[in-house]
């Protein structure tokens, strides 16, 4: 089955119940990311190649350059290599790229700022300062480039959020840089029973074995 644009990934969810082979294609990284959370919600352990996305550094770097002014498509790449599913909204952010949800009763939230640039402590303040204004329990910032030792310092001294009734702990602030998101996937953060639904998770399903692949 090959579905030529993809968009939310229906055709895609079907073909993978029925146990067909399929191709989607789409040119977004939002489409491509809201497919991916919806096969792996639905198909847990399903198997599937993605195309045309960064595999390494060199070709994050390849993207932020070539994306325009407002880096709109390398944030919502970023942002899905975590597992946070990206804001579709038109302008403002409001200070950060994605949010997700997490503790036992989806009572806390985590927000995410993508930086491809030059980095600097300031950068780390200003989501500090988003957290408390948007009432968030952790922040995560997810840089392109390196961080200082000035930024890492900062990030630690935010302390710790604790879950109540669980004993789990995690940073308020962490930084996450994209290599180390390529390296290590969705285990980079560390959000207490995180659940990953804001893109509204998709029913469980069986499925037969096949060959799959994503292009964006």
């Amino acid at each position: 089955m090959l579905d030529p644009f993809c968009g939310c990934g229906t055709t895609v969810h079907a073909a993978e119940k029925l146990g067909r082979r399929w191709i989607g294609i789409d040119i977004t990284h939002l489409s491509i990311g809201l497919i991916e959370h919806r096969l792996r919600s639905a198909f847990p352990g399903v198997d599937f190649k993605v195309h045309g996305t960064p595999k390494d550094l060199a070709g994050a770097r390849s993207l932020f350059e070539k994306d325009g002014k407002t880096k709109k498509q390398f944030e919502i790449w970023a942002v899905t290599l975590i597992g946070f599913p990206p804001q579709a909204k038109k302008g403002a952010d409001g200070g950060f790229d994605a949010v997700e949800w997490f503790g036992p009763a989806k009572k806390h939230r985590a927000i995410v700022s993508v930086r491809g640039g030059k980095v600097g402590q300031p950068m780390v303040d200003a989501l500090e300062g988003v957290l408390t204004k948007e009432k968030a329990q952790i922040g995560i910032f997810l840089t392109l480039e390196e961080p200082t030792k000035v930024m890492r310092d900062y990030a630690a001294s935010a302390g710790l959020i604790e879950v109540p009734g669980t004993g789990l702990k995690a940073s308020r602030v962490q930084i996450v840089t994209i290599k180390d998101a390529l390296d290590k996937g969705l285990a980079v953060v560390n959000l207490p029973l995180r659940h990953g639904d804001t893109f509204k998770a998709a029913p469980k399903e069986q499925a037969k074995a096949a060959e799959r692949d994503l292009f964006g």
